[in-house]
């Protein structure tokens, strides 16, 4: 049974008449990278900045799994001294935090990819390495809990690959829970492992990567000179859910059913203009999702 890490129940936001959150209910589990998922404004950084006690709840309550839980944040754009070093910036959050020797400010220099600038200042330093800067400043005290809030915004591809890797790494290797919040949904679903979807303040629903594999399943796109013809083909090699959607049949089918519904096709002499296997990612999921809650 995993442990729970966080638990959140009814928690709610006002400020004045405008409820920002409304009764949200979260469990984030211990070793969960979680992906909170949602549109701008749809209450995201309020919910951060709430379990962080940034800002108070107005009522709810949220709960940890102990009172001495160490938990990181990088909300927003980090905050980094500019006419320092990342060697500096590191060691003076250190001796803040009294988090240990040099060889760990090292490590962690190492850890987000920052080893070898030396001398360089970072205000000369590009978006992304800054991002790993405030990245490896949350991480220095080796929190239980790490929350991110949009770590790849703004980034190049190259940026973004790097800041996956190192939330992968630290995941594994140090063992901390994450929590990201992230719009980039084709990002959140290579390295989330549960998600939550919130919208206009409320909590749509909570789901496992399994889940979502399963859920978001192949199906194929079909369009032929006789779709009333080709319908019958495909419900006699069992293809589920057949439905016409213009000028397209679209079912859900596995690729060696699609062979062989083209093999009779072809043997029918039923002209195939268009026939293509495509698979529901997490943002047609959350679309759909977003559509049903309006």
């Amino acid at each position: 049974m995993k442990e729970k890490l966080l638990h959140t129940k009814l928690l709610s936001k006002m400020y004045g008449s405008n409820q920002v959150l409304d009764q949200i209910n979260i469990t984030i589990y211990k070793g969960d990278v979680y992906g909170f998922i949602g549109k701008n404004g749809a209450g995201k950084t309020t919910f951060i900045r709430t379990i962080t006690k940034m800002i108070s709840k107005t009522s709810g309550e949220f709960v940890f799994l102990n009172p001495d839980i160490k938990i990181s944040a990088v909300i927003e754009q980090p905050a980094l001294y500019m006419d320092m070093t990342a060697m500096q910036n590191l060691t003076y959050m250190c001796k803040l935090k009294n988090c240990g020797k040099k060889e760990w400010i090292e490590e962690v220099l190492a850890f987000v990819g920052l080893e070898n600038t030396g001398k360089k200042l970072v205000r000369d330093f590009s978006l992304g390495m800054r991002q790993r800067l405030g990245i490896g400043l949350a991480i220095i005290t080796r929190p239980d809990f790490l929350i991110l809030d949009e770590p790849i915004n703004g980034l190049d591809p190259v940026g973004i690959v790097e800041i996956r890797n190192i939330i992968r790494k630290i995941n594994k290797e140090i063992g901390t829970t994450i929590l990201i919040s992230s719009h980039i949904l084709s990002e959140l679903e290579m390295v989330a492992t549960r998600y939550g979807i919130i919208h206009h303040g409320k909590m749509v629903r909570e789901f496992t990567k399994e889940e979502l594999m399963k859920e978001t399943g192949k199906f194929a796109l079909l369009q032929t000179s006789d779709n009333q013809k080709a319908w019958g083909i495909i419900k006699e090699y069992h293809a589920n859910d057949v439905t016409l959607d213009g000028e397209y049949l679209v079912f859900n089918a596995t690729d060696e059913c699609c062979r062989q519904i083209s093999r009779k096709l072809l043997q029918e002499e039923i002209a195939v203009y268009q026939f293509q296997l495509k698979k529901i990612d997490l943002e047609e999921y959350f679309l759909n999702l977003v559509e049903e809650n309006k």
